[in-house]
């Protein structure tokens, strides 16, 4: 149940001159590729059909509506209406899928953890296409009913993110680092967040424990760059975003350093 923590991609003007670095919104690039995954273990139902309709959907999305769609006509409810939710997000539509995600997990007498996780879906569908209100206010119900959950935490933070509650996010990140002090992941957003908040020292502290454990992670290396250029270390930010750029060379991480480089050899704007 991963997301790609949009957080990641938020750079920020350096020092006094104009550069300009990337933000999310300004291209369908940064948005998160992958697609909610059913959750294994828990489900929010069981049975043949629920279990077909799930596998369909990697391979054949609209072929899993259709058979949601045939199941809900014949009784199917909550297995129908989760598949149908998640076909609908694997097809280009993840507001309406997270819609109807966040009506299951209200009125299912599922278990908490699996209704927490249909809650997850709806959170990083509403990532995709910039709810950043909606998706926090999906991981706090969700919460509720998970309350240690790492991911869960994640993702909210990278809602809180989004909508410049920065200090809220680095809480969340601090409990998620205390449940799994091994997410990487959690560590180079929360970089990003100090980073936003003027804490440049607790940022490039941050990013050095991800690449003393890991040299070659594109996300540390991408905002060690950025850490760099503000600090005036133009060489030391070439380096890290060429290394950024080589370490996963078909990533959003890559095409964006890909960008900074670009920028950084066209000069700052006047």
């Amino acid at each position: 149940m991963m997301v790609i923590v949009c957080l990641l991609l938020l750079a920020g003007a350096a020092g006094s001159t104009a550069w300009f670095w990337p933000n999310p919104a300004d291209t369908e690039d940064a948005l998160p590729a992958d697609l909610p995954i059913p959750p294994f273990p828990p489900r929010i139902t069981e049975g043949s059909t629920y279990e077909s309709c799930l596998a369909a959907l990697s391979s054949d999305p609209a072929g899993a509506s259709a058979i949601a769609e045939a199941w809900q006509s014949n009784g199917g409810g909550d297995g129908a209406a989760h598949c149908q939710g998640l076909a609908l997000i694997a097809l280009g539509k993840p507001e309406a899928g997270a819609t109807l995600l966040e009506e299951l997990a209200q009125r299912s007498s599922a278990p908490p953890l699996a209704r927490a996780s249909v809650l997850s879906q709806a959170v990083q569908a509403r990532l995709m296409v910039g709810q950043a209100d909606d998706a926090r206010a999906d991981a706090t119900a969700a919460l509720a009913l998970a309350p240690s959950d790492t991911e869960l935490l994640i993702m909210r933070a990278t809602a809180e993110g989004e909508l410049g509650a920065y200090q809220p996010a680095v809480e969340d990140l601090n409990q998620a680092l205390q449940l799994d002090s091994t997410r990487s992941d959690a560590l180079v957003s929360r970089a990003v967040l100090w980073r936003q908040m003027g804490h440049l020292d607790k940022a490039q502290a941050d990013v050095a424990l991800v690449l003393a454990r890991d040299p070659d992670d594109p996300d540390a290396l991408l905002e060690r760059g950025i850490l760099r250029q503000r600090m005036g270390d133009i060489a030391g930010a070439q380096a890290d975003w060429e290394h950024a750029r080589g370490a996963d060379p078909n990533s959003t991480t890559a095409d964006l350093a890909e960008q900074n480089l670009s920028l950084l050899e066209a000069g700052p704007r006047q």
